[in-house]
């Protein structure tokens, strides 16, 4: 990947978390309180079920880019009609379902916040189609400018809604209107419009549970990445825990992923092509990523430590008190989970799909299981953010090893 392709995607994803940041900002300026809590509930939902389609774009980055260096069998996919498919019924799915569920999660404007789920998540698979079919034929300009175009979508939204007095429910609408950015892209960029029908390298049968596979992985590391701070709740529930404790390290495992997770998030499509440029020699092609996330994970480990305290009560409160040493290890957690990360895009890369799959579920339970330890939520939180991404990278090494064996010894005859 040349460097100024580097350049512009790390730009796209910067713009990404500055809008998002910038969104909810705005709303929970506008909204207040009460009304922000609605609008953060819609948000996390939404999030929670795109992030599951994540493995509809990690499993068309690889399908797309093995194509290109390996010629296509006759009946290989057409992923696009795939991925549309799956989010025609992915939106129906949510929108049949509803009665059973809806009236537990969204207190106000119940059904149009369904009705804006379901159009969402079909538009997002979309999306996703469309990111990892330009990361697979490594076209990195239009890669970002498609990133961009989402998060400016959305913040143009935020900023109209409170210019107008939108309130809620433009706060609600504009939540999913960024995923229609794949629209614009596809009558602006002729390069999108090249990706877009690319064929994979696998029949239509295989790749549909490839990518189901990689969605059920990436539904468990939606739970580990944003429903992380439900679960620290869930499990402090019945015990004599101080809730301004519980409050404040729910924030500090919120602001010490983001610095991480936010980028290597919009990377997944670059991490999977260099992988699959790489897969004869998949643990060599980790070097150089894994080497990158410890030493920025150390240093911002470090600089937690040194700082993190004094910026939680300076800049939210002083009720938010926490140790030096806890919001370090918090941000030692962050760096596993981006390990975590990483080597799942090596798995997908090499066709490993039920190691990655294994791999994100595991560690969702480790983490879930030594939340549960018999310590002060700090310490348990810590133990369970560094223990579970740690049992789910080995047993993503061991999918990498046996799907190494092969290669190796083909390469010796």
């Amino acid at each position: 990947m040349r460097t100024g392709a580097i350049g512009r995607v790390t730009i796209a994803t910067l713009i990404a978390a500055a809008s998002g940041y910038l969104v909810l900002l705005i709303a929970a300026r506008d909204l207040g309180a009460a009304g922000y809590g609605v609008f953060a509930v819609f948000w996390a939902a939404y999030g929670m079920v795109t992030g599951a389609q994540n493995g509809q774009l990690q499993e068309t980055t690889r399908a797309v880019r093995a194509a290109v260096d390996a010629e296509a069998p006759r009946d290989a996919t057409h992923p696009w009609r795939v991925n549309m498919a799956i989010g025609l019924v992915l939106g129906a799915l949510v929108a049949a379902t509803s009665p059973l569920w809806s009236p537990h999660v969204f207190t106000e404007y119940r059904w149009l916040s369904v009705a804006l789920l379901s159009v969402g998540v079909a538009s997002f698979a979309v999306y996703a189609h469309l990111a990892g079919a330009l990361s697979g034929s490594v076209s990195w300009g239009a890669f970002a400018i498609l990133l961009s175009v989402d998060a400016l979508i959305r913040l143009a939204g935020a900023v109209l809604a409170l210019l107008i007095g939108g309130g809620l429910v433009a706060f609600l609408v504009i939540t999913v209107v960024g995923s229609v950015s794949w629209m614009l892209l596809l009558v602006a960029s002729p390069e999108a419009r090249r990706a877009v029908g690319l064929p994979g390298d696998v029949p239509t049968g295989r790749f549909t549970a490839n990518t189901v596979t990689a969605m059920a992985a990436a539904a468990a590391s939606a739970v580990l990445v944003m429903g992380f701070p439900v679960l620290i709740n869930a499990t402090s529930g019945h015990r004599a825990a101080d809730t301004a404790t519980v409050g404040a390290v729910v924030l500090a495992v919120t602001l010490t992923r983001a610095p991480l997770l936010v980028p290597l998030n919009s990377f997944q499509g670059v991490l999977i092509t260099r992988f699959v440029d790489g897969r004869a020699r998949p643990i060599a092609a980790l070097a150089a990523p894994l080497a990158a996330v410890c030493a920025i994970g150390v240093v911002g480990a470090v600089a937690a430590w040194a700082i993190g305290p004094w910026l939680l009560s300076t800049v939210f409160g002083a009720d938010f008190r926490l140790s030096g040493l806890s919001v370090g290890w918090f941000t030692l957690g962050a760096t596993t989970l981006a390990l975590l990360t990483v080597t799942g895009a090596a798995a997908i890369a090499v066709g490993a799909h039920r190691w990655y799959a294994a791999g994100w579920w595991i560690a969702t339970l480790a983490s879930i299981g030594l939340l549960l330890l018999p310590l002060g939520v700090a310490d348990r939180v810590a133990i369970a953010l560094i223990g579970g991404p740690i049992v789910g990278m080995a047993v993503h090494g061991a999918g990498l090893v046996l799907r190494s064996r092969p290669t190796a010894a083909t390469a010796r005859v």
